[in-house]
């Protein structure tokens, strides 16, 4: 049986002959940032960089990546929840060794009902409320 081709050999071999040069090469072409619009402002190049645009008052950036990290080991199912399910989760979760470290220093017997109440008994700061 035929299969049906949109080319046909001879097509092929014409586009082979055609990619041959890209293909040896193997080459990529350097990919450089487009300008930005005359209302955009520059964009930042490093991704390497602290992102503190969204620091909220009261807190630095340090204790926002903090809270958003040990938020993510713990989850939301944990809480209310003491020190000791607290170390029992992040190490289920293969926390660094640094966040677990931190939970100890945690009182023995408290309770924390959310991630912020958490991250204040870790030594954070959190943010300002409102009056």
């Amino acid at each position: 049986m035929q299969e049906n081709d949109k080319t046909g050999p001879v097509q092929d071999d014409e586009a082979k002959k055609r990619l041959r040069g890209d293909l040896r090469s193997n080459r990529e072409e350097a990919r450089e940032m487009e300008p930005s619009g005359e209302d955009q402002p520059e964009p930042f190049r490093d991704p390497q960089a602290l992102r503190t645009g969204g620091t909220p008052a009261g807190m630095t950036p340090r204790d926002v990546e903090l809270r958003s990290e040990i938020a993510q080991y713990l989850g939301r199912h944990l809480y209310p929840t003491g020190r000791e399910e607290v170390l029992d989760a992040l190490r289920a979760e293969h926390a660094p060794d640094r966040l677990v470290e931190m939970a100890r220093g945690l009182p023995a017997d408290a309770r924390f009902r959310n991630v912020q109440e958490l991250a204040q008994g870790l030594g954070l700061h959190t943010e300002t409320r409102r009056s």
